[in-house]
């Protein structure tokens, strides 16, 4: 699908607050609701738009501490990285996991309560799959987090 400055400001705005009207949307991307709805749909057919969530307040919800860990392991077959994927999926409290170049095989992101959360986490992990170096690394704060993507980059093109 090919997006236009339209379908940007479209994006933009939704990505801001998904939840706002369709005719405010419109307004932000200058046209009106009728052709914005149908773009909304379209974007939403192209998978470019792929679902609308609700961001919560991790504190809040006694998730506040945010644990990096970094893997390395010395199998690097297909049939690991499937174990792997097994091992670590149905584990809530991994956000997101990175196969990375470099230093490290592997990168999770994980929200906990505390330092026995994180430990139950590790405990987990360790009981389903061999890894030969594990490191945790715990944010002390968070300086920037953001799920909008840079659609000034796509502008660019």
């Amino acid at each position: 699908m090919q997006l236009d400055s339209i379908d940007l400001r479209i994006l933009d705005a939704l990505q801001k607050d998904a939840d706002q009207k369709v005719s405010d949307i419109a307004a932000k991307a200058g046209i009106s609701t009728t052709p914005c709805w149908r773009r909304i749909q379209k974007l939403e057919e192209a998978g470019i738009i792929r679902r609308r969530v609700v961001l919560l307040d991790r504190v809040a919800l006694n998730a506040g501490v945010t644990v990096f860990i970094s893997i390395r392991t010395n199998r690097h077959t297909l049939e690991w990285l499937e174990k792997f994927k097994k091992a670590v999926k149905d584990i809530p409290e991994i956000v997101d996991i990175y196969r990375m170049s470099g230093e490290i095989d592997y990168l999770l992101k994980v929200y906990v309560s505390d330092i026995a959360g994180y430990d139950a986490v590790y405990k987990k992990l360790i009981s389903r799959i061999d890894l030969s170096d594990v490191t945790s690394m715990f944010a002390m704060e968070e300086l920037k987090a953001t799920t909008e993507i840079p659609l000034a980059l796509r502008r660019n093109r």
